[in-house]
């Protein structure tokens, strides 16, 4: 059945208070206005930012609200304006959105684009509106992205078209974790090459550094975790070696200090 321009009903998973668990809900997402995108979500991974917001700690969260912002889906349907996508894309929602217009995206030292983010911190789209109703009442977006949900709604501006060919249920964890990882070596560190890294936690942020390390050029890589179960992979991804915490009696950084001559070059 044909749903542009129409108010599509779905589940979502809505997080009513901070400190309670989410629970699945029929949503009503309303169509996406100008410029902006309303996507089928297919698949999205849950990040601890996610679990931050939920527990209350965090002096931004609003409730309630649809929560997630790892995802990938395809375009469901488009509004006024919008130049850059077409229904059936494969896309990714970013919390980070790019306007290649505003003075952060256009220098070369930051991505932190500022053209939505006010509205976007207040849990409304760039209209200060919210496409999410639920029981009859209004739900919050979340990081301009709510994944949580199988259907959301973006600004163009928060979406990148990924190949249609690309599995969704690995490409969504590039929407946060494997471009925070990646990029603390590549952008913030600068991993040199020759230099060695010490990556502590071997989750898919901390594996997605070893990538960017390795791909930087660093001699070793040590790969620090309590559970070494996790070593094998960590070593595919790029890791030269491993310390579990638990096999050593004096603080870990002492253990670090000796292994590497008087320490490493980048801690993650």
């Amino acid at each position: 059945m044909e749903t542009a321009g129409k108010v599509i009903k779905c589940k979502a998973a809505v997080a009513w208070e901070a400190g309670k668990p989410l629970s699945v809900e029929e949503v009503e997402v309303a169509p996406p206005k100008a410029h902006e995108v309303r996507v089928k979500i297919h698949a999205t991974a849950v990040c601890h930012t996610d679990a931050y917001t939920l527990s209350g700690s965090d002096p931004e969260g609003l409730f309630p609200s649809i929560l997630g912002h790892e995802g990938a889906g395809t375009v469901e349907s488009i509004g006024e304006g919008v130049t850059k996508f077409k229904p059936g894309d494969t896309v990714i929602p970013l919390y980070i959105p790019q306007c290649g217009e505003c003075k952060f995206c256009k220098n070369p030292k930051t991505n932190l684009c500022q053209k939505i983010r006010v509205t976007q911190g207040q849990g409304l789209l760039p209209d200060k509106t919210t496409r999410f109703t639920c029981k009859g009442k209004p739900v919050f977006h979340f990081m301009g992205t709510s994944t949580f949900s199988e259907y959301t709604v973006v600004a163009d501006i928060s979406l990148a078209k990924v190949d249609e060919k690309a599995p969704l249920d690995k490409v969504c964890l590039l929407g946060c974790g494997v471009s925070t990882g990646y990029g603390a070596a590549l952008n913030t560190a600068k991993v040199e090459p020759g230099s060695v890294c010490a990556v502590f936690g071997l989750g898919a942020v901390g594996l997605a550094t070893i990538m960017g390390c390795k791909v930087a050029g660093a001699s070793r890589i040590i790969g620090v975790d309590i559970n070494p179960d996790k070593f094998e992979t960590a070593k595919k991804f790029g890791a030269t070696e491993f310390v579990n915490p638990k096999d050593h009696s004096k603080p870990i950084q002492e253990v670090l200090v000796e292994m590497t001559d008087g320490g490493v070059d980048y801690s993650f």
